[in-house]
């Protein structure tokens, strides 16, 4: 994913070696705690000064990993993208369509349930317009989404799933699962003492019988 200055050509400023080790984990120190400032506050509202705290390091050290802001929340994005896709990516067309569906579908929700961050910045990126997201969106994005739609397309026309638009069918799975992520405060208001766990759990009995009663045939 070609995002510009990326934490692939950014993290580290010398190219005549490879980072050791030290330096691969206050990159990783550094990624981790900016994506929980940039979820909370957004790019705009984000202070380097809040971003070295929560790095638990000085200004200038990080700055020398990543030398501004605006390369650190690419590199944050890209890193919130590369583990989203992964699930996606790995939609195997010859597997059972069925198997195949609910694996994606448990891997949104685990993701939600574990890095519910990474949903809230993507979310706020996205309402944002997508300003640093757009070439993405536009590029690797669309073309993923494509080849694993033509994929579900063809479950349906060779007759193992019931008709439906692929692309829909896969905004639905993002909506359904990321919800539980965007929405967390409101999901455990309405939930009340309903443990996080549980919620999880109904989530995804909830969903494995709405889309198995609604995509396949009735034998």
């Amino acid at each position: 994913m070609d995002f510009g200055e990326t934490r692939a050509g950014q993290r580290v400023r010398s190219k005549s070696r490879k980072p050791t080790r030290i330096q691969i984990r206050n990159q990783e120190r550094i990624l981790d705690g900016a994506l929980g400032v940039f979820a909370s506050t957004g790019f705009r509202g984000a202070t380097v000064d809040q971003l070295a705290d929560a790095a638990g390091m000085t200004k200038p050290n990080l700055l020398y990993y990543f030398k501004s802001k605006k390369v650190l929340y690419i590199a944050v994005l890209e890193l919130v993208l590369e583990r989203w896709l992964e699930p996606l990516e790995q939609l195997d067309p010859d597997g059972d369509p069925a198997d195949q569906i609910l694996s994606y579908m448990r891997a949104k929700l685990a993701l939600s349930k574990q890095r519910p961050e990474d949903s809230r910045l993507y979310a706020n990126e996205i309402l944002h317009g997508a300003p640093l997201l757009a070439n993405v969106l536009k590029g690797h994005l669309k073309a993923l989404v494509e080849e694993k739609a033509a994929v579900i397309r063809h479950w349906c026309e060779t007759g193992k799933l019931n008709p439906v638009d692929p692309y829909h069918l896969i905004f639905m799975l993002w909506a359904a699962t990321q919800h539980y992520a965007d929405f967390e405060v409101q999901v455990s208001a309405l939930l009340g003492d309903a443990g996080r766990d549980e919620t999880y759990r109904a989530a995804e009995d909830t969903l494995e019988t709405v889309l198995m009663k609604g995509l396949l045939p009735k034998s």
